[in-house]
């Protein structure tokens, strides 16, 4: 079996040259995500380019990500090798963006003073070193040290959501996010996101004219108002890092998988990340416990699982996305996808919303119990938006799903979709051409052969709406 759950990789100092690229793509890696929190504009747009020119090299789409830092607080930069900050020390935190050492903390946060009170948790770089308020001075706050670690380069700084004054996205965020779409990115994540409100801030054209949008999960309003940010957005991240901090720890595994249950029925990606292979940022092989992680992350329904330092920083990138790839294809093998075809049956029975939603809704169901009974090979998606492909994939089937469509962006945005492989087809076709072009390219491709059943899913040219209206089962 071919592994179906999607895998993002972040490109990072260790992972910049095309070389490392092209090694992580042929490794397993579908899409590739820059994190704009790190570097200028300038350094975005060329690690862009280059994703592209390793594209063309592979010969097949690569999705791009381009990841908005948000109202994110970050410390200012530790020395050169980071420095440990001790359980018990005592440490002081000042509002300031020059440079950071085990006794002084500069955060570029101007209300931190404010903002925060004696008592309160700080934590930094996802949870690995917390401390607490002890006192606050004139112009800094000193605090204790509860759990300490290593500080590396500008870690992030959680500050809880509900205090924060940023809005999200923020300015900056739209200035870098006009210059990516202007390159062409495929998905853009937004961080911090609280409310559906914050996503239709974003502006950008619906995709796949614009990037797909994904919210990213990660504060306690998120959890709150998670259903109408889905509907709101393209596709959802769990960022475990941030909502570890925002919220009890004992309470993210159920929240993990209570937003995949939802975003798959409502028919959106689902990202994990964060910390998924963390020991393989120094170490050549995962923990037992992040092996587990992975493979539990994908029973769970996650439609891409990703790698952040292990990619940017670690001492082998290719290596982690192929770990990565091995542990969630065994997963793939063991998912239990009966049963969890029926599970989104259940949660969208009832649900209101488009005819077009709905038509399209019903008939991919249609599409994966024939495909299922009938015994066919794969199912060809004949789609623009990608809206079609992401439907029937909610169902988890077990045979491959060939995307097929005219546009490019949405083809990369296929690159996301969960056992999904994206086709490109001619545009300008009559419309009673299209299934057997499909058909014909996945031949030639090598995805079916003669002899094959295959279902075909696509929209008539008689329906007066925009669904996917028109089931066919072919025979090859």
């Amino acid at each position: 079996m071919t592994r179906r759950t999607k895998i993002i990789a972040t490109m990072g100092p260790a992972s910049e040259s095309e070389g490392v690229l092209k090694d992580m793509v042929e490794a397993g890696a579908d899409v590739i995500r820059i994190n704009l929190s790190h570097g200028g504009l300038d350094d975005a747009v060329d690690r862009y380019r280059r994703v592209r020119r390793v594209e063309d090299a592979v010969g097949r789409p690569i999705g791009i990500l381009a990841d908005l830092p948000g109202p994110k607080v970050r410390a200012g930069s530790f020395p050169e090798g980071g420095a440990v900050l001790h359980s018990e020390a005592t440490v002081s935190i000042r509002v300031g963006n020059e440079g950071s050492t085990d006794s002084v903390v500069e955060v570029d946060y101007e209300s931190l003073m404010t903002d925060l009170h004696v008592g309160d948790r700080i934590s930094f770089g996802d949870g690995g070193v917390v401390v607490e308020v002890t006192d606050a001075g004139a112009d800094s706050l000193r605090g204790r040290v509860l759990h300490g670690g290593l500080l590396q380069g500008r870690p992030g700084v959680h500050i809880p959501s509900e205090r924060l004054r940023m809005p999200t996205p923020t300015p900056h965020d739209l200035e870098l996010l006009d210059a990516m779409v202007n390159e062409g990115v495929d998905m853009a994540a937004v961080s911090f996101v609280r409310s559906a409100h914050d996503i239709r801030r974003v502006g950008t054209e619906p995709h796949p004219a614009g990037p797909m949008i994904i919210a990213k999960i990660e504060t306690r309003a998120a959890v709150e108002n998670l259903d109408g940010i889905i509907e709101a957005a393209g596709a959802v991240m769990v960022a475990r890092g941030d909502l570890g901090s925002e919220l009890p720890l004992e309470e993210l595994p159920h929240l993990q998988k209570r937003i995949l249950h939802r975003c798959i029925a409502l028919g959106r990606p689902a990202i994990t990340a964060t910390q998924m292979l963390e020991s393989m940022v120094s170490a050549p092989s995962p923990t037992r416990a992040e092996t587990s992680d992975i493979a539990n992350a994908v029973f769970d329904g996650s439609s891409a699982v990703m790698l952040s330092g292990e990619t940017a920083i670690g001492h082998d990138p290719t290596l982690a996305v192929a770990t990565m790839a091995r542990i969630a294809r065994r997963a793939d093998e063991e998912f239990d996808d009966d049963a969890w075809a029926e599970k989104v049956e259940r949660l969208n029975k009832g649900r209101e919303g488009s005819t077009d939603d709905i038509v399209t809704n019903s008939m991919s169901f249609a599409a994966f119990r024939a495909a299922s009974e009938a015994g066919a090979s794969s199912i060809i998606c004949i789609t623009r938006t990608g809206f079609t492909v992401r439907a029937i994939a909610r169902f988890r089937p077990r045979v491959p799903i060939l995307g097929f469509t005219t546009d490019e962006r949405t083809r990369r945005q296929l690159t996301l979709s969960w056992g999904a492989t994206p086709m490109a087809m001619p545009g300008g076709l009559d419309p009673a051409r299209q299934v057997s072009t499909a058909v014909e390219l996945a031949q030639a491709a090598g995805q079916i052969r003669s002899g094959d059943l295959v279902a075909v899913l696509s929209g008539s040219p008689d329906y007066k709406g925009v669904a996917t209206d028109s089931l066919r089962l072919v025979h090859i």
